[in-house]
């Protein structure tokens, strides 16, 4: 059997190598990939690798016959005028190294099915006279706040191994609906995805369970105000990133899912009068900058959340600005 290899450009890092390889060979089936990576046919700088595995710039993917052509490099779509000029308003803080962005909710990181405007796509609107940004983390959907840009391969290399490891600091506020037994402690629960064709979903996995699918997933957790046992603000602090982490332990681990949340709270996850859009925002991020020191950026609640905070009677202080500490 003959192999091909082709190189990450610095462009491309740190993406997941099943998404990095579909956009290339769309006739490409998840089956087929994860045939390919079982039996090592896949692998990376040499290794065997996995679907989930991210990439660095200047790795080298070895490949077996694929059953189509390299994908064309699409045309970016031009940016209209005034959608540039929101993504601007929202940059909290620049330097040449990193942007900090406050997300709003609605806005989708990457492409995907069905969706046709996402952060990815836009990203010309942010290089500031210098190179397109690069995205080194990511939050859901429907999830709002501080988001981390690199302006540079350098930058991109240092903050992917920083969010890889443990030396990121990410806190959410979360309103959910009821109030937890507990009011601090630390959730740890295995979690796997189950369900397909659109229906996936993230669940805890049954006692005992191993496998590849089966992760480990760790939150802390504290409460910071409540609402007559009706609601209660929660700052919570994964110290794993799983896919909707956040969202399954407040739904199963608390018993109190996040308002908005239907997806794994149901009819529970909404409460009359209130707004039904996902209570889920990424307040603050402390994460060591690429040139030295320290980054520390806060971002305020979307105005949906802000809105049912008040109507709750929740403390909201305004978010102190970012600042990069020695």
């Amino acid at each position: 059997m003959s192999f091909a290899t082709l190189t990450v450009p610095p462009a491309e890092a740190d993406t997941r190598l099943d998404r990095w390889l579909r956009r290339r060979y769309p006739a490409l089936t998840q089956g087929a990939l994860q045939k390919m990576l079982r039996t090592g046919q896949i692998r990376v700088d040499g290794k065997r690798a996995e679907a989930n595995t991210r990439l660095a710039a200047g790795q080298e993917v070895r490949l077996p016959p694929m059953p189509d052509t390299p994908a064309p490099k699409a045309e970016p779509r031009p940016i209209p005028e005034a959608a540039a000029r929101e993504l601007q308003a929202r940059v909290l803080y620049r330097d040449a190294s990193v942007i900090v962005l406050d997300k709003p909710p609605g806005l989708a990181v990457q492409g995907g099915p069905g969706i046709t405007k996402h952060l990815d796509g836009m990203l010309d609107a942010l290089a500031f006279d210098g190179e397109r940004p690069r995205l080194v983390h990511r939050l859901d959907r429907d999830t709002s706040g501080v988001l981390l840009l690199a302006r540079t391969v350098q930058a991109a290399a240092f903050l992917a191994k920083a969010f890889r490891g443990r030396d990121v600091e990410k806190t959410y506020w979360a309103v959910v609906v009821g109030e937890p037994l507990h009011h601090a402690g630390t959730i740890e629960m295995p979690l796997m995805k189950e369900g397909g064709g659109g229906r996936e979903r993230v669940v805890a996995a049954p006692p005992g369970a191993r496998g590849p699918d089966v992760v480990r997933s760790t939150t802390e957790y504290r409460l910071l105000d409540v609402a007559k046992r009706r609601a209660a603000l929660l700052e919570m602090k994964p110290h794993t990133g799983r896919t909707h982490q956040l969202r399954v332990h407040c739904a199963t681990a608390l018993s109190t899912p996040i308002l908005g949340d239907g997806k794994y709270g149901g009819a529970a996850a909404h409460l009359e009068g209130l707004s039904g859009s996902l209570h889920l925002h990424a307040r603050a991020l402390r994460v060591p900058h690429p040139d030295g020191g320290v980054l520390e950026a806060m971002a305020a609640p979307p105005p949906h959340m802000e809105e049912t905070m008040r109507f709750l009677g929740f403390d909201n202080p305004a978010p102190k600005p970012p600042r990069r500490l020695a």
